[in-house]
C-alpha cells in the first residue's frame, strides 16, 4: 500500500515519527511536506495529501498539524476524501470499519506520540466492513 504523509509544523515532529514507524512496517509512502517546523499553512498540506489519495497517487493518507482539526477540514474538501480525525485506536478501527475513511488526521501537539503510532496502526490494519456501511458510505460520496 502506497501511503501518502503531509503535515504544517505543529505536526511536523509527529510526521517524521509516523514516517519511522511505516518505514519499519515496510510500507510505501510519498511525504508532501511541510519539511520543517517553520510556520506554514496547514490547508495547502491538507489539500495536497487529499489530491494524492483521490487522484489514484496514494492508497491512503495521513495529514497532522498541531489537532488534527484544520487540516482534517482541508483534507475533506476534495471530492472523494473521506478523513477521519482519531484520538483514539477505537476511532480509528471504527472509522476504517464504518467509514472507509481513506485519510487519518491526527494532532501533533494534543497526542503523545505512542498512541499516535497504534493509531496509524489500527487505521491501516482495519478492513472496511461494508454491508450497511456501504450505503451510508455511497450517501457520504453523492454529497
Amino acid at each position: 500500500m502506497l501511503i501518502a504523509i503531509a503535515s504544517d509544523h505543529g505536526g511536523y515532529e509527529l510526521k517524521e515519527k509516523v514516517k519511522e514507524h511505516l518505514r519499519e512496517r515496510g510500507e510505501k509512502m510519498v511525504d508532501l511536506g511541510t519539511n520543517s517546523k517553520e510556520s506554514v499553512d496547514y490547508p495547502v498540506y491538507g489539500k495536497a495529501c487529499a489530491e494524492a489519495v483521490a487522484g489514484g497517487k496514494a492508497e491512503r493518507g495521513i495529514v497532522i498539524c498541531g489537532t488534527g482539526i484544520g487540516i482534517s477540514i482541508a483534507a475533506n474538501k476534495v471530492k472523494g476524501i473521506r478523513c477521519g480525525l482519531c484520538t483514539s485506536v477505537e476511532m480509528a478501527e471504527l472509522t476504517r470499519a464504518h467509514n472507509d475513511a481513506n485519510m487519518l488526521a491526527l494532532g501533533g501537539r494534543v497526542l503523545d506520540h505512542r498512541l499516535a503510532l497504534k493509531i496509524v496502526d489500527a487505521f491501516l490494519d482495519t478492513e472496511f466492513e461494508g454491508g450497511r456501511h456501504r450505503r451510508r458510505v455511497d450517501m457520504l460520496d453523492e454529497l
